[in-house]
C-alpha cells in the first residue's frame, strides 16, 4: 500500500475578496474529487485572497499508480486559466517507510 500527497501553491488571477476566491477554489477541490476520486481539500493560505493552497491525498496499491495519480491531479490544477500554479510538493510514502 503506498499513500501520495500532493500540495499545490497557487495564485488566484483577479480575485478581490474571499468570496470571489471561494468561488474559484472551490470548483477546482470539486473537480478533483469528482475526476480523480481522491481526497482533496484547500488547506494554506485561508485568510489571504490571492493565493490558495490545496492538498490531494491518495491511497493506491502500488507507487505507479500513485504517482500516474498524482501527476494527472497536478496537470489538471495546472491546466485552468484563471490561476497560475507556482509550486507543487509530492510525498509518496510505502510500506518500507514505517
Amino acid at each position: 500500500m503506498f499513500v501520495g500527497a500532493l500540495t499545490l501553491d497557487i495564485l488566484l488571477g483577479d480575485v478581490h475578496s474571499l468570496k470571489e476566491k471561494r468561488s474559484v477554489v472551490k470548483p477546482i477541490v470539486a473537480e478533483l474529487r469528482r475526476r480523480f476520486e481522491v481526497s482533496a481539500a484547500e488547506v494554506g493560505y485561508l485568510d489571504l485572497h490571492r493565493r490558495a493552497q490545496v492538498g490531494v491525498a491518495i491511497v493506491a496499491p502500488d507507487a505507479a499508480h500513485c504517482t500516474e495519480l498524482l501527476d494527472a491531479c497536478e496537470r489538471l490544477v495546472a491546466a485552468r486559466p484563471e490561476i497560475e500554479l507556482l509550486s507543487a510538493h509530492r510525498q509518496l510514502i510505502g510500506e518500507e517507510d514505517e
